[in-house]
């Protein structure tokens, strides 16, 4: 083992491309409680909000780049230590033993074994033989996370609405704000988010929005904001209606 490893594991929380460490940039300073209070920091506009890219629909393509919230296998060849599932961050990172947060997102799977393999080869590991896979993909499903009953990734079948999403998740929990819903979708090959008021769709004073594979939504909530923060912290604040 001496040869192999000269220093002597993970698995982040849960929830694609361009810089998805920038994911939340459009959600950055959310409102400060709880209830149904709108956030100044996102657009309500969804003029240009439309159907993403196709590839978005059909992600498994031999280029396919990682996202949010993959699931993925890494194996290091006679290193156990290492080997084994790692889930994809929010903000588009594994943590892993030794090296520690390693950024995954907007990269295919032979370009981060390469960026891996630097990392353990730089001190730790001689010669190391790593091997990445792809397990599951979000791009296949719809990913609700934030203040809900059951955050996580859901297969979805088609289109289906914005409030039918939540209730994949099981509804809003008691420290919701209904008021700052982002949807994240890739346009035009940009990563674009928009802010929606669920108690305004409820209310009929607003559409329910169509959701599609591989978007993702987030539900603000004074138990989430911190995570909101930590993302955020990752890129400079962009301009309404951003893409990323």
């Amino acid at each position: 083992m001496e040869n192999n490893l000269m220093i002597g594991r993970m698995k982040s929380a849960s929830l694609r491309s361009v810089k998805w460490a920038a994911l939340a940039g459009a959600a950055l300073a959310l409102s400060a409680c709880a209830g149904n209070s709108r956030s100044d920091y996102v657009s309500y506009d969804t003029a240009g909000f439309g159907r993403p890219d196709a590839p978005t629909m059909n992600r498994l393509t031999p280029d396919y780049r990682i996202a949010p919230l993959d699931k993925l296998s890494i194996s290091v060849f006679q290193v156990d230590e290492l080997s084994g599932e790692y889930q994809v961050d929010l903000t588009g990172n594994i943590a892993m033993p030794l090296i520690g947060s390693v950024s995954a997102a907007d990269k295919t799977t032979v370009e981060f074994q390469e960026i891996l393999t630097a990392a353990l080869s730089e001190q730790y590991l001689r010669d190391p033989d790593v091997t990445v896979g792809v397990m599951e993909a979000t791009g296949s499903s719809v990913t609700v996370e934030g203040s809900v009953n059951r955050p996580g990734i859901y297969p979805t079948f088609g289109e289906i609405s914005l409030i039918q999403a939540i209730a994949l998740g099981g509804g809003l929990d008691e420290n919701a704000n209904a008021g700052t819903v982002i949807v994240f979708r890739q346009i035009d090959g940009q990563r674009m988010a928009a802010g929606f008021d669920l108690t305004s769709i409820r209310r009929g004073q607003e559409p329910d929005p169509a959701i599609y594979r591989g978007d993702i939504i987030v539900v603000d909530g004074s138990q989430t904001r911190q995570t909101f923060r930590d993302i955020i912290r990752t890129v400079p604040l962009l301009s309404v209606f951003r893409p990323f």
